[in-house]
């Protein structure tokens, strides 16, 4: 079996994993923790949303944490945005890289960004647009890949027709989202395979939830079909405040030690990672969702 020799690890912690937190998080705690995940060797940060305070309280301080942290040169600090104003307002914060959302789902794209799905692809397009004219990258999210919490099983061709969108607009990565978790390694094969008949491996990651426990074998399939960048977040932190039952997303601790397993590079410390991930989760006082996380607790008291 042969795999990218380098995996590029996208740690949506600060954002996909705070945004369902019911306590709230201090800015000054979530500035502290991404400086700290600053310090393990990951490349790419999403730290926040420019989202409206009123949908997610969370995000509420976007401005605040992102204007805050040490930015490393070494280091992309996107974050995601629904809208022109909230494109407007990351610009006048100083982002250099934005991520914009959609999914086949007509129901789950009014839940998640008041509007039709064909609404969601015109918002895109004004976006990349005013994005291109200041030199903001925008990475392109497909919501519900596998399955919707509302509208069932979710068509492989639909995924195809938004990502093949995504990229005609101008987005320079897709990131498919496994919402609910419900994804399989055959149906995450399935996918992939008709995915990558029409786009390059280079230009997909995957960003699996760990609802039933299947994230790690999902992504060893994704691996195996080429594909090189993953989403993950340290702790397991995170959830779809908009689709009920959907867990964390995979944790950042389990990713790094089957890649580590595998001989795969990521340029990141997993021991790092795994004393960021029990600051975080001593806060949030839960345990961490990573086997790996745990081990090492159990074994370092």
């Amino acid at each position: 079996m042969t795999f990218s020799k380098k995996v590029k690890i996208v740690e949506v912690s600060p954002r996909d994993g705070f945004q369902n937190e019911k306590k709230q998080i201090p800015t000054a705690v979530k500035i502290d923790f991404i400086n700290q995940l600053s310090d393990t060797g990951l490349s790419v940060i999403e730290v926040t949303g420019f989202v409206s305070p009123r949908w997610i309280p969370q995000l509420s301080d976007h401005a605040q944490v992102f204007q805050a942290i040490h930015k490393k040169k070494n280091i992309e600090y996107p974050v995601i945005v629904f809208n022109k104003k909230g494109f407007e307002n990351a610009k006048q914060a100083g982002v250099k890289q934005i991520a914009v959302f959609t999914t086949p789902s007509e129901t789950f794209c009014q839940r998640n960004a008041n509007c039709s799905v064909a609404e969601s692809i015109t918002r895109i397009a004004e976006i990349i647009s005013l994005a291109n004219e200041v030199n903001i990258i925008v990475r392109g999210y497909i919501s519900c890949v596998m399955a919707c919490p509302y509208e069932g099983a979710t068509a492989p061709h639909a995924v195809l027709k938004l990502a093949q969108k995504l990229l005609e607009l101008g987005c320079y990565e897709i990131s498919l989202g496994d919402t609910i978790g419900v994804g399989t390694a055959y149906s995450t094969q399935q996918l992939l395979t008709l995915l990558l008949k029409s786009i390059s491996p280079e230009k997909l990651a995957v960003h699996f939830h760990d609802t039933y426990g299947q994230a790690l074998t999902n992504i060893y399939v994704a691996l195996e079909k080429g594909i090189s960048i993953i989403d993950s977040s340290v702790a397991g932190l995170g959830g779809c405040p908009y689709a009920k039952g959907a867990s964390g997303n995979v944790a950042t601790e389990d990713v790094l030690y089957l890649l580590n397993g595998l001989g795969i590079e990521t340029g990141v410390d997993l021991k790092k990672i795994i004393t960021v991930g029990r600051f975080i989760s001593n806060f949030l006082e839960q345990v961490p969702q990573s086997k790996v996380n745990m081990a090492y607790h159990s074994t370092a008291t």
